[in-house]
Protein backbone atom coordinates (compact mmCIF):
# COMPACT_ATOMS: atom_id res chain seq x y z
CA UNK A 1 0.00 0.00 0.00
CA UNK A 2 2.89 2.20 1.10
CA UNK A 3 3.84 1.96 -2.51
CA UNK A 4 0.88 2.47 -4.57
CA UNK A 5 0.67 6.08 -2.50
CA UNK A 6 4.27 6.77 -2.81
CA UNK A 7 3.79 6.09 -7.22
CA UNK A 8 0.74 8.58 -7.24
CA UNK A 9 2.78 11.01 -4.98
CA UNK A 10 5.20 11.38 -7.68
CA UNK A 11 2.84 11.44 -10.78
CA UNK A 12 1.99 15.50 -11.21
CA UNK A 13 -1.66 15.89 -10.59
CA UNK A 14 -3.30 18.32 -13.28
CA UNK A 15 -6.40 20.21 -12.85
CA UNK A 16 -8.18 21.94 -16.11
CA UNK A 17 -11.01 24.37 -15.47
CA UNK A 18 -14.49 23.80 -16.65
CA UNK A 19 -13.91 26.20 -19.62
CA UNK A 20 -10.74 24.48 -20.34
CA UNK A 21 -12.17 21.26 -20.50
CA UNK A 22 -14.64 22.37 -22.64
CA UNK A 23 -11.82 24.30 -24.94
CA UNK A 24 -10.44 20.61 -25.25
CA UNK A 25 -13.61 18.94 -26.46
CA UNK A 26 -14.11 21.97 -29.15
CA UNK A 27 -10.58 21.36 -30.86
CA UNK A 28 -10.97 17.76 -30.91
CA UNK A 29 -14.17 17.67 -32.12
CA UNK A 30 -13.56 20.26 -35.15
CA UNK A 31 -9.45 17.85 -35.68
CA UNK A 32 -12.22 15.78 -36.14
CA UNK A 33 -14.71 17.10 -38.30
CA UNK A 34 -11.85 18.33 -40.37
CA UNK A 35 -9.85 15.02 -40.96
CA UNK A 36 -13.67 13.77 -41.74
CA UNK A 37 -14.08 16.08 -44.41
CA UNK A 38 -10.69 16.08 -45.49
CA UNK A 39 -11.48 11.81 -46.09
CA UNK A 40 -14.84 12.25 -47.58
CA UNK A 41 -13.39 14.90 -50.41
CA UNK A 42 -11.18 12.28 -50.90
CA UNK A 43 -12.89 9.08 -51.10
CA UNK A 44 -15.11 11.55 -53.83
CA UNK A 45 -12.07 12.53 -55.91
CA UNK A 46 -11.80 8.69 -56.38
CA UNK A 47 -14.85 7.68 -56.99
CA UNK A 48 -15.18 10.63 -59.79
CA UNK A 49 -11.83 8.93 -61.00
CA UNK A 50 -12.74 5.37 -61.11
CA UNK A 51 -15.76 5.86 -62.83
CA UNK A 52 -14.22 7.89 -65.13
CA UNK A 53 -11.46 5.36 -65.93
CA UNK A 54 -14.61 3.25 -66.31
CA UNK A 55 -15.94 5.32 -68.88
CA UNK A 56 -12.51 5.48 -70.53
CA UNK A 57 -12.94 1.37 -70.55
CA UNK A 58 -16.39 1.50 -71.64
CA UNK A 59 -15.81 3.57 -74.56
CA UNK A 60 -12.72 1.42 -76.01
CA UNK A 61 -15.14 -2.08 -75.57
CA UNK A 62 -18.04 -0.23 -77.49
CA UNK A 63 -15.02 0.48 -80.36
CA UNK A 64 -13.61 -2.56 -80.01
CA UNK A 65 -16.98 -4.84 -80.98
CA UNK A 66 -18.59 -2.26 -82.95
CA UNK A 67 -18.13 -3.90 -86.11
CA UNK A 68 -19.93 -7.16 -84.75
CA UNK A 69 -22.31 -4.98 -82.66
CA UNK A 70 -23.30 -3.47 -85.93
CA UNK A 71 -23.58 -6.21 -87.26
CA UNK A 72 -25.91 -7.62 -85.14
CA UNK A 73 -27.90 -4.65 -85.28
CA UNK A 74 -28.19 -4.95 -89.18
CA UNK A 75 -28.69 -8.48 -89.14
CA UNK A 76 -31.81 -8.99 -86.80
CA UNK A 77 -34.90 -8.51 -88.02
CA UNK A 78 -37.24 -8.47 -84.71
CA UNK A 79 -37.67 -7.04 -81.58
CA UNK A 80 -36.56 -3.43 -82.82
CA UNK A 81 -39.38 -1.88 -80.43
CA UNK A 82 -39.62 -4.38 -77.37
CA UNK A 83 -37.79 -2.10 -75.20
CA UNK A 84 -37.93 2.13 -74.21
CA UNK A 85 -34.80 1.91 -72.97
CA UNK A 86 -32.51 4.92 -74.16
CA UNK A 87 -28.48 4.79 -74.33
CA UNK A 88 -28.16 6.66 -71.62
CA UNK A 89 -29.81 4.14 -69.59
CA UNK A 90 -27.79 1.29 -71.52
CA UNK A 91 -24.85 3.04 -70.55
CA UNK A 92 -25.39 3.59 -67.06
CA UNK A 93 -26.18 0.02 -66.72
CA UNK A 94 -22.23 -0.75 -67.95
CA UNK A 95 -20.99 1.11 -65.60
CA UNK A 96 -21.43 -1.43 -62.74
CA UNK A 97 -20.64 -4.52 -65.06
CA UNK A 98 -16.79 -4.92 -64.66
CA UNK A 99 -16.79 -7.96 -67.21
CA UNK A 100 -15.90 -7.15 -71.06
CA UNK A 101 -17.74 -10.54 -72.49
CA UNK A 102 -20.67 -9.51 -69.54
CA UNK A 103 -21.46 -6.43 -70.85
CA UNK A 104 -21.15 -7.49 -74.91
CA UNK A 105 -23.82 -10.39 -73.85
CA UNK A 106 -26.20 -7.76 -72.73
CA UNK A 107 -25.69 -5.27 -74.91
CA UNK A 108 -26.50 -8.12 -77.36
CA UNK A 109 -29.01 -9.74 -75.95
CA UNK A 110 -31.76 -7.38 -77.11
CA UNK A 111 -31.76 -6.39 -80.69
CA UNK A 112 -33.33 -2.82 -79.52
CA UNK A 113 -30.30 -2.21 -77.06
CA UNK A 114 -27.73 -3.46 -80.04
CA UNK A 115 -29.40 -1.14 -82.57
CA UNK A 116 -29.66 1.82 -79.99
CA UNK A 117 -25.99 1.47 -78.97
CA UNK A 118 -24.72 1.21 -82.78
CA UNK A 119 -26.79 4.62 -83.67
CA UNK A 120 -25.56 6.33 -80.45
CA UNK A 121 -22.10 5.64 -81.43
CA UNK A 122 -22.48 6.39 -84.59
CA UNK A 123 -24.09 9.57 -83.73
CA UNK A 124 -21.26 10.58 -81.53
CA UNK A 125 -18.62 9.28 -84.12
CA UNK A 126 -20.04 11.53 -86.27
CA UNK A 127 -20.43 14.57 -83.93
CA UNK A 128 -16.58 13.73 -82.94
CA UNK A 129 -15.69 14.00 -86.93
CA UNK A 130 -17.41 16.79 -87.48
CA UNK A 131 -15.12 18.83 -84.67
CA UNK A 132 -12.38 17.46 -86.03
CA UNK A 133 -13.30 18.44 -89.47
CA UNK A 134 -14.26 22.10 -88.58
CA UNK A 135 -11.55 22.55 -86.11
CA UNK A 136 -8.87 22.75 -89.37
CA UNK A 137 -6.27 21.21 -87.34
CA UNK A 138 -4.69 18.47 -89.05
CA UNK A 139 -3.51 16.82 -86.20
CA UNK A 140 -7.11 16.18 -84.87
CA UNK A 141 -8.56 15.06 -88.96
CA UNK A 142 -6.12 12.46 -88.57
CA UNK A 143 -6.76 11.05 -85.12
CA UNK A 144 -10.35 10.88 -86.32
CA UNK A 145 -9.49 8.89 -89.26
CA UNK A 146 -7.00 6.73 -87.23
CA UNK A 147 -10.13 5.87 -84.89
CA UNK A 148 -12.49 5.38 -87.98
CA UNK A 149 -10.14 2.75 -89.22
CA UNK A 150 -9.57 0.87 -86.67
CA UNK A 151 -12.50 0.29 -85.02
CA UNK A 152 -15.52 1.77 -87.22
CA UNK A 153 -15.26 1.59 -91.08
CA UNK A 154 -16.06 -1.35 -92.52
CA UNK A 155 -12.39 -2.83 -93.97
CA UNK A 156 -10.82 -3.52 -90.85
CA UNK A 157 -7.19 -2.18 -90.52
CA UNK A 158 -4.46 -3.16 -88.25
CA UNK A 159 -2.59 -0.35 -86.43
CA UNK A 160 0.37 -1.27 -88.60
CA UNK A 161 -1.53 -0.95 -91.66
CA UNK A 162 -2.76 2.52 -90.23
CA UNK A 163 0.97 3.66 -89.31
CA UNK A 164 2.08 2.43 -92.85
CA UNK A 165 -0.87 4.67 -94.56
CA UNK A 166 -0.40 7.65 -92.38
CA UNK A 167 3.63 7.30 -92.72
CA UNK A 168 3.84 7.31 -89.02
CA UNK A 169 4.65 4.52 -86.26
CA UNK A 170 2.53 2.64 -84.33
CA UNK A 171 3.16 4.39 -81.24
CA UNK A 172 2.02 7.50 -82.62
CA UNK A 173 -1.13 5.44 -84.15
CA UNK A 174 -1.77 4.46 -80.45
CA UNK A 175 -0.90 7.83 -78.97
CA UNK A 176 -3.47 9.11 -81.62
CA UNK A 177 -6.31 6.22 -80.59
CA UNK A 178 -5.88 7.62 -76.98
CA UNK A 179 -6.65 11.11 -77.52
CA UNK A 180 -9.35 10.21 -80.08
CA UNK A 181 -11.01 7.62 -77.14
CA UNK A 182 -10.58 9.94 -74.43
CA UNK A 183 -12.65 12.87 -76.53
CA UNK A 184 -15.35 10.10 -77.65
CA UNK A 185 -16.21 9.30 -74.15
CA UNK A 186 -16.43 12.25 -73.46
CA UNK A 187 -19.19 12.60 -76.45
CA UNK A 188 -20.71 8.74 -75.64
CA UNK A 189 -21.11 9.52 -71.86
CA UNK A 190 -22.27 13.15 -71.66
CA UNK A 191 -20.39 15.54 -69.62
CA UNK A 192 -19.23 12.57 -67.10
CA UNK A 193 -17.44 11.64 -69.35
CA UNK A 194 -14.29 14.08 -69.06
CA UNK A 195 -11.76 12.77 -66.92
CA UNK A 196 -10.22 15.46 -64.17
CA UNK A 197 -6.44 15.61 -64.87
Amino acid sequence: MAEEEKKQQEEPVIQFTMSQIKEMYQKAAQIGADEGIKAYIKKCREDRAEKADRRLRNTKLLLRNFRMLKENADNSIFGRTQMEESAADILDSMMNVYDDEVIVEAIQRSATRTAIIVAHVETMIGLYQLYCEQSGNEVEKRRCEVVREMYIDDRTMTASEIASEHNMSKKNIYADVKVAIERLTALIFGVDGLKAH
